[in-house]
């Protein structure tokens, strides 16, 4: 090529070969119309346990296309892939549907950071012990704030009958006209087996309230762990992940982790209002911001002059916001 020929290329001469990634990505995804549906019954390290509406145990991972979305037990999920159960054998995540239910919590009253503990659950089973270690009120009303929340029936079952009277504790939540089952070490949770049966359930408390104890009468096969309670009168850690267990009844029950406090930085004073209808149109009437605790902190609230036929309820309710605003003194 002569220096004249030279001077007369440009840009559009260059030749480029093209890369690998060169070609456009389509922007179609299948929409995976044979996926089977299943419930993730548990989570560990990137892989999830889904059981198959036949009964199959499959373990999965979730499918490149779905990103980050977070995958919890309880969700209802499509399964596509290996779904034979076989050791060794791995199916994939390819939808997630969308949640009747969700338990959040977060580690404290400030943490921007929400834990979903299950999702899809119909009841949240909150199990207290009467006495070693003693029953925390403030915990049980948190719980009962995230049921309220979260779309779940709030269940309270009081264990170790046979060291303590329940007759107290239950004089606390006769106005919020919560189900309470008061069970004991030396007799079958019968009544609970009833309530249990073909839902979904939650349950959640403390370490060494005797809730893997109720699992393995509940689940004969689940061999769930069992601990001790510490001389502090603080329970030692016994199931370390949420797990869903088949009832023999039929039915799914959650056993969680037990956890030493429950924070609630997710949730308003409106989202708990919400769930007792009585209360729900006259907070409407309320100003702006309104925590719903009356006076001295809300003193525009006027869930007082709209409801007043229900001292014995509201208060009770307000011992809920209180304790969601960390008012109580035994949040724990």
């Amino acid at each position: 090529m002569s220096k004249r020929d030279w001077r007369k290329l440009d840009e559009s001469d260059v030749r480029v070969r093209p890369g690998k990634g060169s070609r456009p990505r389509s922007k179609r995804r299948p929409d995976h119309a044979d996926a089977e549906s299943a419930m993730v019954i548990g989570v560990d390290r990137g892989r999830w346990t889904c059981a198959l509406e036949t009964g199959v145990v499959v373990t999965a991972m979730r499918a490149r296309e779905l990103g980050r979305t977070p995958v919890v037990v309880g969700d209802q999920v499509g399964i596509v892939g290996d779904t034979s159960g076989q050791p060794d054998t791995l199916a994939r995540i390819v939808r997630v549907e969308e949640r009747t239910s969700v338990l959040r919590r977060t580690a404290d009253d400030t943490d921007p950071f929400e834990r979903v503990v299950v999702a899809n659950a119909s009841q949240l089973v909150i199990v207290c012990a009467l006495a070693d270690p003693p029953p925390r009120t403030g915990f049980i009303d948190r719980c009962l704030v995230a049921a309220y929340a979260g779309g779940l029936e709030p269940v309270l079952c009081l264990t170790k009958s046979d060291l303590a009277s329940a007759d107290s504790l239950l004089a606390l939540y006769t106005e919020l006209d919560v189900p309470v089952i008061v069970t004991r070490f030396d007799e079958e949770p019968a009544e609970l087996r009833a309530r249990l049966t073909d839902t979904v359930s939650c349950l959640i408390g403390h370490s060494g309230v005797g809730k893997s104890t109720l699992v393995n009468k509940l689940v004969p096969d689940a061999n769930r762990a069992v601990g001790v309670v510490s001389g502090v009168g603080k329970g030692r850690h016994t199931s370390t992940q949420a797990v869903a267990l088949r009832l023999p009844e039929g039915g799914w029950v959650v056993d969680t982790p037990g956890i030493r406090s429950f924070g609630l930085a997710h949730i308003t004073p409106d989202d708990i209002v919400k769930a007792f209808p009585d209360f729900a149109e006259a907070a409407e009437e309320c100003p702006p911001g309104c925590g719903h605790l009356g006076a001295p902190e809300d003193p525009g609230c006027m869930l007082d002059e709209l409801v007043p036929d229900a001292p014995g309820r509201l208060a009770s309710l307000r011992r809920l916001l209180a304790s969601r605003a960390g008012l109580d003194d035994h949040a724990d």
